[in-house]
């Protein structure tokens, strides 16, 4: 009986610190609110009431710190979860959700929007299509190539192919862009922010949210079968083949469209699914929901640290590389010391 009680109290806590962060975050930033000042903010915006607060005060609250706020859970979410699903499907705990070349696409598909001026719009669209696009040609040279044999190695080695190859169609663009004007833009969106969100791109995120997490969350037992290999899988009567489709499609969609939104941010689908397996385990009945908690609380965080810390906002994509790095070094160490 004990281990349900301290599943249950391990997830009322983190649901906690993820609500008192969120509420938190609406006072940080270069213009600092007190926590009365955003309770008017929202009650007068919900209820009508008038507490007499400033429109400056209130198009913080609501225009520019609810969007950023609400992009950095979803993100962080959809992050970790991925991560945590193609940590299972491959078997791998070094795995991240660009393993397949997702990340790389939709660098290269904004970058090349940015270069041909398109609207902000369109960048997200472009990136999310050759996010998918990235992923689906590795999944066809894999089909091609391993015939049903050593399917998950010929993924990894297809995906880093497709990976390097948008990598350096990055690459490519960047040396043809404008240094003046689209070469700073483009290396900007690379780093990762979340400095220009708007409502507008959380209702562009919610729809391949919902297509990828349904059916994740869904069918996370059968994620657990498919970790113990395919074999094991096969023999609970389980289609592999299919179910391995169908985690790859869905993790794609979580991947691409988080990229879309906020550029690339490492790290976060590769640690988060680590600490959670040291606060609930590996079930993933437990570890999907906590990875999505957890993501969205560590990114917010981050986020955060990203627009106090300076005067300058620090890209993303840089702080968890800073934060992560270390600190995933850590986890293996105790990994290590747990297994002696």
């Amino acid at each position: 009986m004990r281990r349900p009680i301290k599943r249950t109290t391990v997830f009322v806590l983190a649901i906690v610190v993820m609500l008192a962060l969120f509420f938190a975050s609406f006072m940080i930033g270069q213009y600092p609110m007190g926590p009365t000042e955003v309770v008017k903010a929202i009650g007068s915006k919900i209820f009508g009431w008038d507490f007499g607060l400033s429109e400056m005060a209130q198009t913080i609250v609501w225009k520019v710190r609810l969007p950023r706020i609400l992009a950095a859970l979803l993100v962080g979410a959809t992050l970790s979860v991925a991560g945590a699903v193609y940590q299972g499907l491959f078997r791998n705990p070094m795995v991240s959700p660009d393993i397949l070349g997702a990340s790389s696409g939709a660098g290269f598909g904004a970058a090349l929007a940015i270069l041909l001026s398109f609207s902000y719009a369109l960048i997200q669209v472009n990136a999310f299509v050759f996010g998918i696009m990235a992923v689906g040609i590795a999944y066809f040279l894999c089909q091609r190539v391993s015939q049903g044999k050593d399917a998950l190695l010929m993924l990894v080695l297809t995906g880093t192919i497709v990976s390097t190859l948008f990598s350096s169609f990055i690459t490519l663009t960047k040396f043809v862009a404008d240094p003046d004007s689209k070469l700073p833009e483009i290396t900007y969106w690379l780093m990762g922010s979340l400095a220009t969100i708007t409502l507008d791109d959380i209702a562009f995120l919610i729809p391949p949210l919902l297509i990828g997490f349904i059916p994740l969350f869904s069918l996370r037992w059968q994620i657990n079968a498919m970790a113990f290999g395919d074999e094991e899988a096969q023999a609970m009567g389980l289609n592999v083949k299919r179910l391995r489709f169908l985690f790859i499609v869905t993790s794609t969609l979580l991947t691409s469209a988080a990229v879309a939104v906020s550029g690339i941010i490492g790290w976060v689908g590769l640690v988060v699914p680590h600490m959670v397996r040291f606060m609930v385990g590996p079930n993933y009945r437990d570890l999907l929901p906590m990875s999505f908690i957890v993501g969205g609380t560590f990114l917010l965080a981050v986020d955060d640290i990203a627009r106090t810390l300076f005067t300058s906002e620090i890209p993303l994509g840089i702080l968890t590389s800073i934060i992560g790095a270390p600190f995933f070094f850590y986890l293996l160490l105790k990994r290590k010391k747990a297994s002696q």
